[in-house]
């Protein structure tokens, strides 16, 4: 199996793990790729000269730099009878792939710890494949709870290797990941810390 098609994985097991922390679908769809532009106030760290690109959730106002155009997944769900709007923006760039999700709910809803299981539920369904996390540590990010994690898949054709954060904010749950071969697991770490240092949460 090869990089660019494990790093494809990424875009569309994302949407449902969007769903999956929202309860049962209703709809999904995708969207074009969202447009942005290139941010000159970020540290330069150790990841290919990408273009990266500042991405931003309208409804909102939740902004991120992706390495590169977003493509961006849109789906409703049902939580507790009530409608839930979730949106995924997802790059892929010469190491991976990276994405972020937005879900209009309390962030609290749910416990970070369980949104984090069905994020790995989510990914073996969509990819039949195992994914493990490890290195687990909930902590406080700008007054806000957050879950890190580093993200591995044993099975089938090159290991895969990631790292997620699950963000508990006001109005909204937001995770952000990477996710690509475990060769690439350094440069993949400072992408991760890129993404997370350009996060800007209203």
């Amino acid at each position: 199996m090869t990089h660019r098609s494990r790093t494809q994985r990424l875009v569309l097991f994302s949407a449902s793990v969007a769903l999956a922390a929202c309860g049962v679908p209703t709809s999904a769809g995708a969207a074009a790729a969202v447009p942005g532009h290139r941010s000159t106030s970020m540290a330069v760290l150790a990841v290919p000269a990408v273009k990266w690109v500042k991405t931003t959730d309208a409804p909102s106002g939740i902004t991120i730099e992706l390495p590169g155009k977003a493509t961006i997944r849109k789906a409703t769900a049902s939580l507790d009878g009530k409608p839930v709007e979730a949106r995924v923006y997802a790059a892929d760039s010469p190491d991976g792939g990276a994405a972020f999700s937005v879900h209009d709910m309390p962030g609290d809803r749910y416990p970070l710890e369980d949104n984090l299981q069905r994020f790995l539920e989510s990914y073996m369904v969509n990819t039949a494949e195992p994914l493990d996390s490890s290195d687990v540590r909930k902590h406080t990010v700008d007054g806000r709870s957050v879950l890190d994690a580093r993200l591995t898949s044993e099975t089938g054709g090159e290991p895969v290797v990631g790292f997620t954060r699950l963000i508990s904010a006001d109005d909204h749950f937001v995770q952000v990941m990477v996710l690509g071969p475990e060769g690439k697991e350094e440069a993949l770490q400072a992408m991760h810390e890129r993404l997370l240092k350009s996060l800007r949460i209203p």
